[in-house]
């Protein structure tokens, strides 16, 4: 028994204060609910607690001066207050949220029904206790939990489902419409994974660039700050939090509508990678209308053009589709002169594959899986030759290196990968031993390195 008391006892403790109507109540109740299911105290005073959550109400002007005299009250007597609830989505002077205006010392501010952005700031202003079910798990990464990826690298998915309906794909029909994850639930897992040493976090899900769709956009909140559930503004976070940590940010399924010219300037500036993962699947226009595809294929070239002259470094990868029902001799040359045209960094292609449910399969014109499989080839020769010639012009640059094995430290050489290589899909950078013997290489490390030769898909390059 007094072992028991002696760790409540050490427990942190939060004061809270509850206002306004019904609703508020059970938001306050899902919060001290969390609260207590992590290991938190509550104190009945403002005196005993190491902060204090007040939750407020900001309907009438009666309602809202006893919030704001509330606050004042807390943080008098405490000082450390966070805020949540009506009166944290309301403006004030100017458009400025009317607390920090009243109270600009608060620790953080959240609107209603925001358990998860109120729990992110107690855990950023008042470390929660330790928790047996995370805490103990072996090579988990605290509320990101378990990874099956290397240490070094982690895939964060940002949403499920998708709301198009290509002909070609039965993804819909297994996983749903488009859910969007909320925006704090993601950046409170991108921050576990960088803090345990995470140095490269894949972006990924059905349709990235559609994240907040369904949601329209709606404002959420995060380490008390409100932010919308939008594509732009999350990779904006994770490249601002990536960055003292050195870690890399990438982004994969990113569907070219418009709205993705405004995330290349962040890749320009380095706190993205300048890297693009896009799935143009074909280039010529009736084929693309035949696999309902979301994208007008006339406008890729332009894009493309856009999106090199905003960052010069871009690099683009995509998979394409060889051999779709229907697909003419022309349709299929229109594909290898896109190709040669907008000379895509890294490409994959698939020969049509009738997927059981899929509706491409009732499209009139399925190809001999022979001539799929033709097309097939001769596109990646393409491709190929197009992936040659820029890794060729990598040759004599140096790059940052992100080690992915290293046996004996380096000492005779090791494989890692540079901004242009995602993990398992793209190529490697093979490094050669380096040419100080003091120089070591290690396993989730940066290093950098002169390229002095290109071989097929992959980089040859000299650590020093």
């Amino acid at each position: 028994m007094s072992e028991v008391i002696t760790k409540n006892t050490t427990a942190p403790k939060v004061g809270f204060v509850s206002l306004g109507c019904a609703k508020a109540l059970t938001d306050s109740e899902l919060i001290l609910t969390q609260l207590s299911a992590e290991g938190y105290q509550t104190s009945k005073t403002f005196q005993g607690a190491d902060l204090v959550i007040v939750n407020t109400c900001g309907f009438i002007d009666d309602a809202v001066q006893e919030s704001l005299d509330t606050i004042g009250e807390a943080l008098a007597v405490n000082g450390r207050v966070i805020v949540t609830g009506c009166l944290g989505a309301k403006a004030g002077q100017g458009g400025a949220n009317l607390v920090r205006q009243m109270h600009p010392s608060v620790l953080a501010v959240t609107g209603p029904q925001a358990t998860q952005a109120v729990m992110d700031a107690v855990h950023a202003h008042l470390p929660k206790p330790h928790d047996p079910f995370l805490d103990l798990v072996p090579n988990a990464f605290g509320v990101a939990g378990i990874k099956l990826t290397p240490r070094h690298y982690a895939y964060i998915k940002i949403s499920e489902g998708c709301n198009h309906r290509c002909t070609f794909c039965i993804i819909p029909s297994m996983r749903g419409d488009l859910v969007s994850r909320p925006i704090g639930d993601v950046l409170n897992e991108a921050r576990a994974l960088f803090e345990g040493g995470v140095k490269e976090l894949l972006v990924i899900s059905q349709d990235t660039s559609a994240y907040g769709v369904d949601v329209k956009y709606r404002t959420g909140f995060w380490d008390g700050k409100p932010i919308k559930t939008r594509m732009l503004e999350l990779v904006q976070a994770l490249g601002d939090m990536a960055q003292p940590y050195g870690a890399w940010v990438r982004l994969h399924y990113v569907y070219p509508y418009p709205s993705v010219d405004e995330v290349l300037p962040l890749m320009a500036s380095g706190k993205l990678l300048p890297y693009l993962d896009v799935p143009f699947q074909h280039s010529h226009p009736d084929l693309l209308k035949r696999m309902k595809r979301p994208a007008s294929g006339e406008k890729n070239l332009e894009r493309l053009q856009r999106w090199r002259e905003a960052c010069p470094d871009i690099v683009v990868r995509s998979t394409f589709i060889a051999g779709f029902p229907g697909e003419t001799e022309a349709e299929f040359s229109h594909l290898l002169d896109f190709m040669r045209e907008a000379k895509i960094d890294r490409a994959g292609c698939f020969a049509y594959s009738p997927v059981p449910g899929a509706a491409a399969n009732d499209i009139a014109g399925m190809l001999p899986i022979e001539l799929r499989e033709e097309r097939r080839a001769r596109f990646m020769a393409v491709a190929e030759a197009v992936s040659a010639a820029k890794l060729q012009q990598r040759i004599g640059a140096t790059m940052q290196v992100l080690v992915d094995s290293a046996p004996a430290l380096g000492k005779k050489g090791g494989v890692g990968r540079c901004y242009a290589d995602a993990p398992e899909i793209d190529g490697v950078v093979k490094l050669l031993a380096p040419e100080k013997i003091s120089k070591t290489l290690r396993v989730g490390e940066f290093t950098k390195a002169r390229i002095v030769a290109a071989q097929g898909h992959d980089l040859v390059a000299q650590p020093f």
